[in-house]
């Protein structure tokens, strides 16, 4: 199987393993990090690997509260500690806490790409 899934009540998080793709769809608003787990599980698991690249694909995630962001950056953090997965994130101008947020994750990761659009 290709594809795996993790669906709540507001979102949906896809990864295809074909592309070493993760998206992200809807609205992540879990309660702390005990709820964050799976996600955190699945994209631990594609680090894992060490794909030469990964794409993250949050152009259709119109909100993340503190803990996903929390969530993200340390995604961010521990591929940077691997140093040799490329990691590219698509985001949305047109979702308003992309802009700000997403840009901080380049601090974290000075060779990931980000590309808005």
């Amino acid at each position: 199987m290709s594809m795996q899934e993790i669906k709540g009540e507001d979102y949906s998080i896809q990864y295809d393993r074909e592309s070493v793709t993760v998206s992200f769809i809807g609205e992540l608003s879990l309660g702390g990090p005990a709820e964050y787990a799976p996600i955190v599980e699945l994209l631990d698991e594609v680090a894992q690997n060490e794909p030469p690249a990964i794409t993250l694909n949050l152009k259709k995630l119109e909100f993340v509260n503190s803990s996903g962001i929390s969530m993200l950056s340390k995604f961010v953090i521990s591929v940077r500690k691997k140093k040799t997965i490329q990691l590219l994130v698509l985001g949305s101008n047109d979702v308003p806490w992309q802009q700000k947020s997403l840009k901080n994750l380049e601090k974290l990761l000075p060779t990931l790409k980000l590309e808005l659009e």
